[in-house]
């Protein structure tokens, strides 16, 4: 390197996979930062709070530190409790609630600007995570205040004529949820079914649900625009105006592009536009630029998760252990 850095590495991001690479960090002795725009892992303070994990408890361990739950598959709040744990038994360098604003490489020096701070690095690691850009409708009135594209809980939802937007998991689980705490539910699907990926134990479920009429779903179907107190939807029996109180849009999230660009990454010509990076050590086009956990699929979102790309940490540390 041609100039002296603030620090080895900076890890963007303190989701669970940032965690995981500030603790390989610490294990080789190197001077890190974790920087998080957010809370500790901000990304699943801001799931619905009763959701329940995929993965048992076990593959969402980083750190030799062992996660036990109540259930075989842990829910939020058990997952916030460890990795607060996970932080704190290895007194991890983080600092959160500070955004990274800039981030350009001169002279193999990487500089990282924030509202609180200049630093440089002579690596960094993006675990940014995809959970903060949804993709919108892009139909009239989605900026209405009734339109939601997060959910959190069920209670605001009572006697409430509710949209679910969505075929995957997050639509499922809301529009469950919400009806069984009284809201008067309709699904809006684009395709002709519920999504195969809808988890195994829920899928019966919510099929049951249409099937008896208790959940009405419009399969084939999308929003044309949504009013104040209705919404207009096409379906393949033509358009219908739907009485309604709320629009949850669970159409999923995409990783930050832009940010991702303008840190002079490359992207593939393919149809998920996934990121330049080397599989073995998960280095970008940018010398000693790093990307890890779920953003190195693209918009291929579903590919990666906490228990498959934990490796990610081991194999950043691994390579660049060899250069610094």
């Amino acid at each position: 390197m041609n100039s002296k850095s603030d620090y080895d590495l900076i890890i963007i991001g303190a989701g669970p996979i940032g965690l995981a690479c500030g603790i390989e960090a610490k294990k080789s002795g190197l001077n890190y930062l974790i920087l998080e725009k957010g809370c500790l892992v901000n990304s699943l303070y801001h799931y619905p709070l009763n959701m329940t994990f995929f993965s048992t408890s076990d593959r969402l361990e980083i750190g030799e530190v062992p996660f036990i739950s109540h259930g075989a598959k842990p829910v939020r709040t058990e997952a916030l409790e460890y990795y607060r744990r996970v932080a704190s038994t290895w007194k991890l360098h983080i600092r959160l609630y500070e955004a990274v604003t800039a981030l350009k490489t001169e002279n193999g020096v990487h500089e990282i600007s924030t509202p609180k701070g200049h630093y440089t690095a002579k690596a960094i690691v993006l675990a940014l995570g995809f959970y903060d850009l949804p993709y919108l409708l892009n139909v009239p009135g989605e900026n209405l205040p009734k339109v939601k594209h997060y959910y959190d809980e069920p209670h605001p939802y009572y006697a409430q004529n509710i949209l679910v937007v969505g075929a995957a998991n997050s639509a499922v689980d809301v529009a469950l949820e919400t009806y069984r705490k009284g809201a008067n539910v309709t699904m809006v699907i684009r395709e002709k079914q519920i999504r195969e990926s809808v988890k195994y134990w829920v899928r019966p479920d919510i099929e049951n649900r249409i099937a008896e009429g208790s959940i009405k779903a419009y399969f084939e179907s999308s929003i044309l625009e949504i009013f104040p107190t209705t919404v207009k939807i096409k379906t393949p029996e033509g358009e219908k105006v739907l009485d309604n109180d709320f629009v949850l849009a669970m159409t999923g999230y995409q990783p930050p592009f832009d940010f991702m660009k303008a840190c002079g990454i490359h992207f593939q010509n393919d149809a998920f536009h996934t990121p330049v990076y080397d599989e073995h050590t998960m280095e970008t086009n940018v010398e000693n630029l790093y990307l890890a956990g779920v953003m190195v699929g693209g918009l291929k979102t579903g590919k990666w998760f906490i228990e498959n790309s934990r490796v990610h940490a081991t194999m950043i540390l691994d390579a660049l252990k060899k250069k610094l």
